[in-house]
């Protein structure tokens, strides 16, 4: 059973990513302010749900939350500033968006920038703790492999319809055959050494 929030006195947003360890694409963030008296036995991490449940839970969370935004940041960005300072910048981006301003952030995971003023705290699996961080992730995961999938569209040899850009075997052989797109993350190691053979 989730919990419905860290500080019952305070306005909370529970803050997730998706996409951080991928080859390919932008990273996504959502922040949700969900109200108080929120229950939902079915929300759950993500990760934890099937791809069905996750778009059904979608139009729960965007109409019984007080506000929700997402936040994106390119390929282009994250090889400019790093994937980590990329994940903090998406979810400043989501939080910036909110119609309301929290009075306190819960971030999934371990470490954050600070935004602004708004006091935050990290805890570690915090989507499978926390209802507001659980309809972050499904928010962040739903809108990202969206993404991926009109992607997938103009670039069908990496097969991102499945693999939504993680790097999985069959995505690392076709970057080795057809080489990276523009959507491609290149201060990542595309290629595993394992992979560097003749067929």
């Amino acid at each position: 059973m989730l919990l419905p929030y860290f500080d019952k006195k305070l306005l909370e947003a529970g803050c997730d990513e998706a996409g951080r360890g991928c080859l390919a694409g932008s990273v996504f963030a959502a922040a949700v302010i969900l109200p108080k008296g929120f229950k939902c036995e079915a929300l759950n991490d993500s990760k934890q749900l099937s791809e069905r449940q996750r778009y059904a839970l979608r139009p729960l969370i965007e109409k019984e939350a007080l506000s929700w935004a997402v936040g994106v940041v390119a390929p282009q960005e994250i090889d400019k500033i790093n994937i980590l300072n990329a994940s903090f910048l998406a979810m400043h981006r989501a939080i910036q968006q909110l119609q309301i301003q929290p009075e306190h952030l819960l971030i999934d995971g371990n470490r954050f920038k600070p935004y602004g003023e708004i006091p935050h705290t990290c805890i570690v699996k915090g989507d499978g703790k926390y209802l507001s961080i659980a309809a972050a992730s499904i928010l962040a995961k739903t809108y990202r492999d969206d993404y991926m999938l009109k992607l997938h569209e103009e670039y069908p040899f990496y097969s991102w319809d499945r693999n939504k850009g993680y790097p999985t075997v069959a995505h690392r052989l076709a970057i080795r055959r057809h080489g990276p797109t523009p959507y491609h993350r290149l201060s990542f190691q595309l290629l595993e050494p394992q992979l560097d053979f003749k067929p």
